[in-house]
Order: C-alpha cells, then structure tokens, then sequence
C-alpha cells in the first residue's frame, strides 16, 4: 500500500509518464494511509470504533463494488485483482454485519 505510491511498476504492470500521474498515485496512497490511521484509532479508542466501522464498509464496498463494475465493463482482470475483490466485498459485508450488532 505504501510503497506502490512511489514506484507502482515494482508491483504493478503500470509506467507513469507525467508529473500528474505520479501526483494521482501517491494521493491515493496518502487516502489509504490516512483511512488505516482512522481505522488503528478506532481499534485503540472505542469512541472511534463506529466512525472506523462505517469508513471501512465505505471504502471496501465502494472499491469492491467499482471492481465488479470493471470486470462487466473492462473484463476479467488477473487472479490477484480478482482474489482482492472478493477480499474487499467480504470485509465490507462483515463490516455492515458488525455494525448491525453494535450497540
């Protein structure tokens, strides 16, 4: 997560040209560590734990979500996105099973 920000082709198959395409991938990952801190911060502080909850359901559907709707629209891509897929679509839906319970 940390890392793809500055050198994404060490993981990925992607090439960045421009200064902008660079600026976009470590926004990204700035967005990603700043959800994990909320995230740590409701695991360590209970007055927390309902804001890191319906964050992380936000953020896991929402990726998985945008993912299911590539694969209709852009195809199958390779194993790994699919395996993450599946991985964000199951901790979102366990996230919302949580928050049902939480009281």
């Amino acid at each position: 997560m940390f890392f793809y920000g500055f050198n994404p082709n060490k993981q990925f198959n992607i090439h960045l040209n421009t200064t902008d395409e660079h600026n976009f991938f470590k926004a990204i990952m700035g967005l990603y560590l700043g959800f994990s801190i909320l995230w740590i911060l409701g695991i360590c502080k209970s007055n927390y734990l309902k804001l890191a909850l319906v964050s992380n359901v936000v953020f896991m559907l929402g990726l998985g979500f945008g993912r299911l709707l590539s694969f209709v629209l852009d195809g199958t891509p390779t194993f790994a996105f699919v395996f993450g897929t599946f991985g964000e679509l199951v901790l979102g839906f366990y996230g919302l099973w949580v928050l049902s319970r939480f009281k």
